[in-house]
């Protein structure tokens, strides 16, 4: 079992969520991601995306990765 600390990426519309996975396992970055179901994104708000989470070393790697995927905040 992988023991890397992880922090939490982000949370991403499905879409982008996969285009980030892909780039960020191209790039050899840990990472997992927490989806939530479908009666949690019916009754809960904040949970409306995928949360994704990378190894906390490369976490200004994986952040400029979303920024390319998703474009400027």
């Amino acid at each position: 079992m992988d023991r890397t600390p992880t922090v939490q990426l982000g949370q991403f519309v499905d879409e982008n969520a996969e285009q980030i996975a892909e780039r960020l396992e191209a790039a050899g970055i840990t990472w997992w991601a927490k989806e939530p179901g479908r009666w949690t994104r019916t009754l809960f708000a904040g949970d409306w995306g995928v949360r994704l989470f990378v190894d906390a070393a490369r976490l200004e790697e994986a952040r400029a990765i979303a920024r390319d995927v998703t474009g400027p905040a």
